[in-house]
């Protein structure tokens, strides 16, 4: 009992830590009041000007569902923006990389007035979402007009990411070799992992310039992760070493995997945007076949060259003498593809933390579930901690949420799975390919549920517009006045006395 008590002031003290002065998210913001003042600093009859504001908030849009943010999400986001601007009516739509703002300007005369915008690839820049929350705090606090917010955007689309290259290519290849530890390897695997992590991301990004599409990035990508692998075995056991190949490989695969969208499209689905969800769990789905056709070409290869791979083991006992070690390795490895993904210090932190957190529940779990079970709570832990901490300290939550679930992600199924798929063993292939599905299923809807857990908590009072302002932009027939008695029979005798042709 003393136990269970301290635990709960303890989870009492985390709660009011990181709720304490009321912060909310930028989202949450958003679905709160409205503005505070109703004067529009833009001229609401101007075609042009209010053609404006809409294109300035579909520009916020593409940066926000670039970045991986959710169909509801992003919706709420546009429509602060344009009321905080005085554009109080203004219909949003999303599907897929579309986005469409309608509205009515005029009293007497309604003229409608359409913007369309084509959203970009997914852009795992997260220093530009950053720039984009704080830009829209600004925006609802009425510190920003029109003409401030247009250069600041341009600024924001010709500047460079907050630091270069090399320093994303070292986050990156520091995910690999702590993937590894992850996974359980010493030293020497975690070594081999960074490297070849390192040339992964650096042909992926080659690549990249060139236009090759994604797809064949990750064949490339899946490839240079097996090849590297299996010479090191070879090497290993000339000069007498132990080195598990599938640890390497695995980690490479997590690699891959990272910035896909699988979390922003279970979010669609779950908040209502089917059609959004299913394309783009359709693409996450498709580069994920990509990955595991490279590591196949992989496999195949290395047989060819009679670099043979030593035999799967269909699962691994976990090992709770390492489990200290694995913890931290996750929390390095989140740090480290945030770092590769650019993001803002104060982020990297922030996402490392919660996904040491996250890690110690996995494990935990796992010693009393499976692994599917253990990454839908861990995930879950993930999404509600991580939640709580962006907004305590005004980070974007997408960036913690995917940054702490990606550790987790099911790199060593799926090359079990592809292994056992190419020597016959069908069954077990397809188990391991289930398993790595799940997995990756449960941390999606795990991230989801504990960031809406994290949200009700202090949950806004919802976006209540200014009724006068939407009634003046809506047209009704009803409004219509009728003709007086006396007009109405004119009108009728001037009908039937008209001349038959």
């Amino acid at each position: 009992m003393i136990g269970l008590r301290s635990l709960q002031e303890t989870l009492q003290r985390i709660i009011s830590f990181a709720t304490r002065r009321g912060r909310i998210s930028t989202v949450d913001a958003a679905k709160a009041a409205p503005p505070p003042s109703p004067l529009a600093p833009i001229d609401l009859t101007d075609h042009s000007q209010v053609a404006g504001v809409m294109d300035l908030a579909a520009r916020i849009g593409d940066i926000l569902l670039s970045s991986g943010t959710s169909n509801s999400d992003t919706k709420v986001q546009i429509r602060a923006v344009t009321s905080a601007y005085g554009l109080y009516y203004a219909h949003v739509d999303i599907t897929l990389n579309t986005i469409t703002i309608f509205t009515n300007i005029g009293s007497e005369k309604k003229v409608p007035v359409n913007i369309f915008r084509v959203v970009g690839k997914l852009d795992t820049n997260f220093s530009k979402l950053s720039e984009v929350d704080r830009l829209i705090r600004s925006i609802q606090a009425g510190a920003t007009p029109p003409q401030v917010a247009e250069k600041i955007l341009d600024d924001l689309e010709q500047s460079p990411a907050s630091y270069g290259f090399p320093t994303a290519l070292l986050g990156w290849a520091t995910m690999g070799g702590s993937v590894a530890v992850l996974l359980g390897g010493g030293w020497q695997v975690s070594l081999i992992a960074f490297l070849t992590s390192a040339i992964i991301i650096a042909t992926s990004a080659f690549l990249g310039k060139h236009g090759l599409p994604l797809f064949f990035q990750n064949v490339v990508g899946g490839l240079i992760a097996t090849i590297p692998a299996a010479v090191a075995y070879s090497l290993a056991m000339h000069f007498g070493l132990e080195i598990k190949p599938s640890q390497i490989i695995a980690s490479g695969i997590v690699v891959l995997l990272a910035g896909l969208t699988l979390v922003q499209s279970l979010q669609d689905g779950i908040t209502g945007a089917p059609v959004t969800a299913s394309a783009r769990f359709f693409e996450t789905l498709l580069f994920t076949g990509g990955i595991v056709a490279g590591v196949g070409l992989g496999i195949q290869l290395s047989g060819a060259l009679d670099i043979l791979l030593p035999p799967m083991e269909t699962a691994t006992a976990p090992n709770p003498s390492s489990i200290l070690a694995r913890v931290i390795a996750g929390g390095i490895a989140a740090a480290g593809f945030s770092v590769g993904c650019y993001a803002e210090w104060s982020s990297v932190v922030i996402a490392g933390l919660t996904a040491f957190m996250g890690s110690a529940f996995y494990y935990f779990v796992l010693v009393y579930a499976g692994p599917v079970s253990a990454a839908a709570v861990a995930a879950t832990a993930v999404g509600f901690t991580g939640g709580l901490l962006a907004r305590r300290f005004l980070i974007p939550p997408l960036i913690v949420a995917i940054a702490g679930i990606t550790p987790m992600l099911p790199g060593l199924a799926i090359y079990r799975g592809m292994y056992a798929s190419l020597n016959e063993q069908t069954l077990i292939g397809f188990t391991n390919i289930a398993v790595a599905l799940a997995t990756a299923s449960a941390l999606a809807a795990g991230v989801v549920l504990g960031e809406w857990i994290a949200r009700r908590l202090r949950r806004p009072p919802r976006f209540n517009p200014y009724r006068a302002f939407t009634k003046a932009n809506a047209f009704s027939f009803q409004d219509i006045q009728p003709k007086p008695r006396r007009q109405r029979r004119r009108m009728k005798n001037n009908l039937y006395n008209q001349p038959r042709s």
